[in-house]
């Protein structure tokens, strides 16, 4: 016996109207309900999926970046350096002797100096000669720019700034030229600040340094990203100074975990003390790249031993004598 309204799956509904006669309709709301909640279950699983596969990628991800952290040369060829300085003497050791002269390179490597760091400004007459400041008010007492004056126009140093030397004896008093020093010091690697953005000069030091075969042995650049950039491409097998620039994207490469997978073109890391830079990470992962991580300038014990604890290659100073003593007497640090 059939019974007067019988209710299906999915809202189908079947009324006897009389005998053997019956009628069918559909329930919309609870077909649409039905329907609603398969559809539902369908986006619920489709979104779960998606969350899965963005949590699978990003677990490859960062399990990528830390084993290319630990392990760089699975992708990157290490550079292979000609030197590695523990020991860099600041404009010669400025703290010690009159700073960017030969007087003073000469007693910072007896000092155990491997590195002479410089600054380079170029002469009205072309001539690259060493000095911090392109104004020589400080250092002669003459107000006047070295790109104002040839080179036998420059004024002597004065004679009253500290500095072991004889006074009166005008080629002590000069300037230094580049090219001196490179005569000089013909092994020793030389750490050359380009001053200013002068094309010029660029391709002058560039030229000098080709003409004494000191490619392998030179490291150049600037805080300013340009000018490094212009050195690089004027001469691309002198070792490079990471910019400012360049040192800021690379902490934000090395915190958002990229570092790994990007090629570095410098080979010299130079940052302060302290500084946000300053982890031992980040030393270690770039010294496996062959990259040598410099900290400057640093003038105490306790500077230096902080440094060499971090894991830096090597210090800047202006004082080359405490420096070396104090790599005597911390052996661990050599």
């Amino acid at each position: 016996q059939f019974p007067e309204m019988l209710t299906l799956e999915d809202g189908i509904v079947v009324r006897k109207l009389s005998a053997g006669v019956f009628s069918c309709s559909v329930r919309s709301a609870d077909l649409a309900v039905k329907r609603g909640d398969k559809n539902r279950d369908v986006l619920i699983q489709f979104h779960g999926t998606k969350i899965m596969v963005y949590f699978a990628i990003f677990g490859g991800y960062v399990i990528t970046s830390l084993v290319l952290f630990k392990y760089p040369n699975l992708i990157h060829k290490k550079k292979e350096l000609k030197f590695k300085c523990r020991h860099i003497s600041h404009r010669g050791g400025a703290g010690e002797n009159y700073e960017n002269t030969l007087t003073a390179f000469r007693r910072a490597l007896e000092n155990g100096t491997e590195m002479l760091e410089l600054d380079c400004h170029l002469t009205k007459d072309g001539e690259v000669v060493i000095s911090h400041d392109d104004n020589l008010q400080r250092s002669t007492g003459y107000n006047y720019s070295i790109s104002q004056l040839t080179y036998k126009e420059l004024p002597l140093l004065k004679t009253e700034l500290p500095l072991d030397f004889i006074p009166e004896d005008p080629k002590e008093r000069r300037f230094t030229l580049l090219r001196d020093v490179f005569q000089e010091f013909p092994g020793i690697p030389i750490n050359i600040d380009i001053k200013v953005d002068d094309d010029n000069l660029i391709r002058k030091v560039s030229d000098l340094i080709k003409q004494y075969h000191r490619e392998e042995i030179t490291v150049w650049g600037n805080f300013s990203d340009v000018i490094t950039r212009k050195c690089y491409s004027e001469n691309p097998r002198v070792n490079l100074l990471f910019s400012m620039w360049r040192v800021v994207n690379l902490v934000a490469l090395l915190y958002s975990g990229l570092l790994p997978f990007v090629p570095l073109k410098e080979t010299h890391l130079e940052i302060f003390l302290p500084s946000i830079y300053s982890r031992r990470s980040l030393f270690e992962h770039l010294s496996k790249r062959g990259i040598q991580c410099y900290m400057w300038v640093l003038n105490s014990e306790d500077e230096f031993k902080t440094a060499f604890e971090l894991g830096a290659t090597g210090v800047i100073t202006d004082y080359p004598t405490k420096l070396r003593k104090f790599l005597e007497d911390n052996s661990q640090y050599r």
